[in-house]
């Protein structure tokens, strides 16, 4: 399954940075706004004449019209007039459509406040900037920085704009995206007592690419709450994002307030607050959590409850991960077109240069079924592409493919191989027994594989020479594997975990050797005959524990 990006920005346009195409942009709802002024500390009740706000990335201006708003009735009430103001607000898009909407946006507030129609006009203009915030020289400090940053995918830019985001910001890492880099210039503008208070997709907190702003938030920076979205909708229009709210701001780490939203209504953004200032401890639709202790250093944020995470680090302190000892977690090969290189054995190709795939469709109720399916091996067993030369059938059968082909992003950083494919296929793989994982899913889907295929991109295998695979299979199939996985994975919409290497290594495995004969023989009967409530309560003894939190998950296992 392929989720489509999404650019949920109030925000933000690429379409000056690569291609030239543009995408829609996604307001944010008025009170999810108000929730988010609130947590920077932007309210009412504070001299918001004498603060400076900064949005890097205004859109269609939804958060400065708040913003303006509040701050002209602070201005009122301390009689300051529009002069005074002049630095009180920055605002930055790189679209002049976008920056247009908002300086009429604001100056509409401005005059219905009662600044003349030029004034409100010449300070809307000064406000609000067409330009690039990740590549603005910005010398002030901010007392609140908010908004909704864009998310794109740092490797769909243009290279000569790539090279210059990852020179300035630390924490673009691997693919990261987009926001990575805005949060990271935000938090660098803070003042002593500013905060950032961002609406974005949380998935820095726990994948790869976000271990360098994990580990700069947590070095320099004190997380004040984390409020869950995923099954909420903060947005005018239906994105998936996997959403969330952060209010980070400097000082030493105190306790923080963890909150998940239903639905992100008024009432549920109205009640986190009251649960941060201890007014109010719970509310339909929201549940919170306090956190007395945040984590260290780059290490994931595992943000489920105070009591998941306590027994997590407990196995995690006393176990080893999968991978320790001579067990591997691999992903799958990608081709880079799989309607050419995988085909049926009536294909005209010389049958050495054939080797036998088994994809996500292939595993059904525990069982791998042979599709009849091939993926061409466009590699020599020593790792060089191939001479089509030496296969005239294979090279026919490329040539009548050479359009879709070369025109694969591998192919034109591979020119005189340009048509291997994107990963290298090892028909010694083909043999290997190896437990078969599908990339999503509701729970461990695991399945043994005997030794006849080599695996698709959409699977992730796990091979070992010191367990029998069959315990290793009933292992990973329970539910205490699945707490590790769950724990660290993004929780899609429906209930649904991607299953990545990532994750996956995350596992922590019980020593073999410790496991009984009894226990071994058990478990491998178990994992045969598919009984996951079996496997459950024997992974418990296998790992030393009475029982194992709830969590929720959709089991569908079979």
């Amino acid at each position: 399954m392929n989720l489509p990006v999404v650019f949920p920005s109030d925000a933000y346009q690429f379409g000056e940075r690569s291609s030239g195409e543009t995408h829609g942009v996604v307001l944010t709802k008025p009170h999810v706004v108000d929730l988010i002024l609130d947590l920077a500390g932007y309210t009412t009740n504070r001299d918001l004449t004498r603060l400076r706000l900064l949005e890097p990335a205004c859109g269609h201006g939804a958060f400065l019209v708040t913003a303006v708003e509040r701050l002209m009735a602070a201005a009122k009430r301390r009689r300051r007039s529009p002069a005074e103001l002049a630095d009180a607000i920055r605002a930055y898009d790189i679209d002049p459509g976008h920056v247009a909407i908002s300086r009429r946006a604001v100056a509409a507030i401005l005059t219905a406040n009662g600044v003349a129609s030029g004034a409100a006009s010449k300070l809307a203009s000064r406000w609000i900037r067409k330009g690039d915030f990740l590549l603005t020289a910005e010398n002030p400090t901010y007392d609140a920085v908010v908004g909704n940053p864009p998310y794109v995918r740092i490797e769909q830019l243009a290279p000569i704009l790539q090279g210059e985001y990852r020179r300035r910001f630390c924490t673009i890492y691997d693919r990261a995206d987009l926001y990575v880099a805005f949060m990271e210039h935000g938090l660098n503008l803070l003042g002593k007592d500013g905060v950032l208070s961002f609406v974005c997709a949380d998935r820095w907190t726990l994948n790869k690419y976000g271990a360098p702003l994990r580990g700069l938030i947590t070095r320099r920076f004190r997380v004040r709450c984390y409020i869950d979205l995923h099954q909420a909708s903060p947005f005018e229009t239906d994105v998936i994002a996997y959403p969330a709210i952060f209010a980070i701001g400097h000082g030493k780490s105190e306790h923080v307030t963890v909150a998940t939203l239903s639905t992100a209504g008024p009432a549920e953004c109205a009640a986190v607050l009251a649960a941060m200032d201890g007014s109010r401890k719970s509310a339909p639709g929201v549940a919170t959590a306090r956190y007395d202790a945040w984590f260290r250093g780059e290490e994931p944020w595992v943000l489920s409850t105070p009591e998941h995470l306590a027994i997590l680090r407990e196995l995690e302190d006393r176990l080893a991960p999968i991978e320790s000892g001579d067990t591997r977690v691999r992903i799958g090969v990608a081709t880079g077109n799989d309607k050419v290189y995988i085909v049926g054995p009536e294909a005209d190709i010389e049958p050495e240069r054939l080797v036998p795939l088994v994809m996500r469709d292939d595993i059904a109720a525990g069982k791998v079924a042979d599709g009849q399916r091939f993926v061409i091996n466009t590699f020599r067993e020593s790792g060089g592409v191939i001479d089509l030369k030496d296969y005239p059938r294979l090279a026919r059968y490329f040539e009548k493919y050479r359009e879709p082909v070369k025109a694969r992003h591998v192919a034109q950083k591979n020119e005189q191989g340009w048509y291997r494919t994107i990963d290298r296929v090892y028909p010694e793989l083909v043999s290997v027994p190896k437990l078969l994982i599908p990339d999503i899913a509701g729970s461990n889907e695991v399945v043994l594989d005997e030794g006849r295929f080599h695996p698709h991109h959409n699977l992730y295998f796990v091979t070992s020479g010191s367990w029998d695979m069959r315990v290793l299979g009933a292992l990973l199939s329970s539910k205490v594997a699945l707490f590790f996985v769950w724990s660290y994975a993004v929780k899609m919409r429906g209930g649904y975990l991607r299953f990545q290497a990532q994750y996956l290594r995350r596992i922590r495995l019980p020593d073999p050797k410790n496991i009984t004969p009894k226990l071994a023989k058990a478990l491998a009967k178990a994992f045969q005959e598919r009984d996951f409530a079996k496997i459950d309560e024997l992974a418990l003894s296998a790992y030393s524990l009475s029982t194992l939190p709830a969590f929720d998950f959709v089991d569908t296992r079979s």
